[in-house]
């Protein structure tokens, strides 16, 4: 996602995907749906349902500026398979997941994003958490948090309450690319030993997103973490 923030009247708000932000259609909230392919509430405040493609932010008035035609580039590597290669499963779970079961059937049923009310007590922080059966654990190999500015942390429990990863923050202090003043640039990564954590099969994990207790819209807590089989030989 590119959201374009030159010249808007709220910049912070923009980057939240606020719908009062945004130029919506005036028949927005009668042809839209949400991640269930239902009706969009009248009373959704943002997140990525507001930030559709060629939607854009309401700008100052007055304010021009040049069109610039942008890409994206990435590389993409590559090694020669052989038997010391471990493959690894990879795992994106969600902190609004609403985990059901059907007799022996597990129904996940994340919402992807949520909203922080406003006032809000006067905790300092607001939690967002699931408990997650994992059908199929392994090794816990690599963690980390997919999360947007105003975040403190997240973290990922085992069953037992202990910790197995926490990811932080990194907020930008300049004006260069990657390295903006105010927004949360990058999360820190976990890199356990490789045969110090095993998650069990069918074991219960908790994800826990943290962020300042203050109104945000498409706030986001996902864990990614990669679990193996098994480990490399040692010698």
């Amino acid at each position: 996602m590119v959201i374009d923030t030159r010249g808007t009247e709220n910049r912070k708000s923009c980057s939240e995907c606020r719908c009062d932000q945004f130029n919506l259609p005036d028949n927005f909230f009668n042809v839209s749906v949400d991640i269930n392919g239902k009706p969009l509430s009248p009373d959704y405040k943002g997140g990525i349902f507001c930030c559709h493609d060629n939607f854009q932010c309401k700008l100052r008035k007055g304010f021009e500026a040049p069109r610039r035609n942008l890409a994206l580039r990435y590389k993409v590597t590559w090694v020669d398979w052989d038997q010391q290669q471990i493959p690894v499963r990879f795992y994106i779970l969600d902190s609004t997941d609403r985990v059901k079961t059907i007799g022996s059937q597990i129904i996940h049923d994340c919402q992807a994003e949520y909203t922080i009310p406003e006032n809000n007590g006067d905790d300092l922080f607001h939690v967002q958490k699931a408990n997650i059966p994992m059908d199929k654990g392994g090794y816990l190999i690599y963690g980390t948090a997919h999360m947007h500015s105003g975040v403190v942390n997240a973290s990922l429990y085992r069953q037992d309450g202990k910790t197995l990863c926490t990811s932080t923050p990194r907020y930008g202090t300049g004006k260069e690319a990657g390295n903006e003043e105010g927004y949360a640039v990058g999360m820190s990564v976990c890199y356990p030993k490789p045969d110090s954590i095993k998650i069990n099969d069918g074991e219960i994990v908790t994800v826990e997103s943290r962020y300042k207790n203050e109104f945000l819209t498409g706030a986001m807590g996902h864990m990614y973490i990669y679990l193996a089989d098994r480990l490399p030989h040692t010698t």
